[in-house]
């Protein structure tokens, strides 16, 4: 039996030897699929349409418009790179299904740009099997984070930090304690709950009233009821742009205007654009700078994504989603630069944690390493002002 497993064990050595350096090496291929002489090939599953399809789309877009600039540079080390898109609708079950497409069918190199905390969990079952890496997730959620994964590449700040920002600015600035958290009724709202809950705890404070709506509806009237019940002077809000709005234009009908606080998924510029000209104190923390340049705040890196975004989206107004969308493209291809032409999942996840100290124009440092795959830790504060959503430097 043991001279049986040493043959075939030696017969697989020779055809692994054989195939060397040929175009169709078995190895290249389980370490590198996705990858040819000319092309790089990414996959991401977001919602192009449905109650959050402004996200996936901006977030698209804004990806987008950075990759076709490289891409009409000649690419990375002769290689351009190609996104394969499937729409999720926001759903978890289509993402896992158009996840699976991805990696077995198209075999891309790199999963990108996924969207959401509901759908995005739902996948790390199939990152960790097939071992592929997954780069710049437009959510703050801690299950991409702890446990550490070698294969999670989170850019953004997290909504445990978006959350403890605000509440520190609530309790400690505005002196309010009475806080009150409205959270969509799944993954994601259950994080910035907890994470709002965490921050409250050193203060000696617990949410005042908490209210649900269930994704993918507008059914918020009995969370505010329990809200307006509590006398909550702040309200925590957990959720996507349609449902937000509509939990503020009804508490401003009924008389109630606490101080209204939003994590940054919620899409501030389509928040804005539905508030219309509700006059409300609304907060939303930011993960990136607003992209407008004005003449106290000239960050090269907002400008050069309004200039590319004009190019190839023109259509698009500039915005938080889409820059964050441009921001991980420009990780996924420093990635790609420094693996260099002998590419494969692993020496990317390797040039990824060699990222230090990067500087993208921001006013934010980039940086990870072997045990911390988040790259970017500040948190921006934005106050709706005539209509647009304003940054103030905490």
């Amino acid at each position: 039996m043991k001279r049986s497993i040493i043959i075939i064990l030696g017969v697989l050595t020779s055809m692994m030897m054989a195939c060397t350096n040929t175009p169709e090496d078995p190895l290249s291929t389980i370490l590198s699929p996705g990858i040819t002489d000319d092309q790089v090939r990414v996959g991401s599953s977001l919602a192009l349409g449905g109650h959050a399809g402004y996200l996936g789309t901006q977030t698209l877009h804004g990806a987008l418009a950075y990759i076709q600039h490289v891409n009409d540079l000649g690419g990375i080390h002769g290689r351009r790179i190609h996104v394969k898109v499937y729409d999720d609708g926001y759903d978890p079950p289509r993402c896992v299904t158009n996840t699976q497409k991805l990696i077995i069918e198209d075999k891309v190199f790199a999963l990108f740009c996924y969207v959401g905390t509901p759908t995005t969990v739902k996948i790390l079952p199939l990152v960790d099997e097939a071992r592929i890496p997954v780069v710049g997730m437009f959510t703050g959620a801690n299950a991409l984070r702890e446990p550490h994964n070698r294969y999670v590449i989170n850019v953004r700040a997290s909504y445990y930090q978006e959350t403890g920002a605000a509440v520190k600015h609530l309790v400690e600035e505005l002196k309010l304690e009475r806080i009150a958290v409205f959270y969509q009724y799944d993954a994601y709202g259950f994080d910035g709950l907890k994470g709002t809950e965490i921050a409250l705890r050193p203060y000696g404070l617990v949410p005042v009233a908490t209210g649900t709506y269930i994704r993918g509806t507008l059914d918020v009237a009995e969370g505010l009821r329990k809200i307006m019940a509590a006398g909550a002077e702040a309200v925590v809000m957990i959720g996507t742009y349609e449902p937000c709005a509509k939990f503020i234009r009804l508490a401003s009908q009924k008389g109630f205007s606490p101080v209204f606080y939003n994590v940054s998924f919620v899409g501030a510029d389509e928040l804005a654009r539905l508030l219309g000209d509700v006059d409300e104190k609304i907060i939303v923390t930011q993960v990136v700078p607003p992209p407008e340049v004005s003449e106290t705040q000239q960050l090269w890196g907002a400008q050069e994504y309004i200039e590319l975004l004009r190019r190839y989206y023109p259509a698009d107004r500039p915005n938080f989603v889409s820059l964050e969308g441009y921001i991980n493209a420009k990780v996924l291809v420093e990635g790609l630069k420094r693996a260099g032409r002998d590419l494969n999942r692993e020496t990317f996840i390797n040039s990824i944690e060699s990222i230090h100290n990067l500087d993208l124009g921001i006013d934010n440092l980039l940086s990870f390493s072997a045990s911390d795959h988040q790259g970017l830790e500040r948190v921006y504060f934005t106050y709706l002002q005539d209509g647009k959503f304003v940054w103030r430097n905490h």
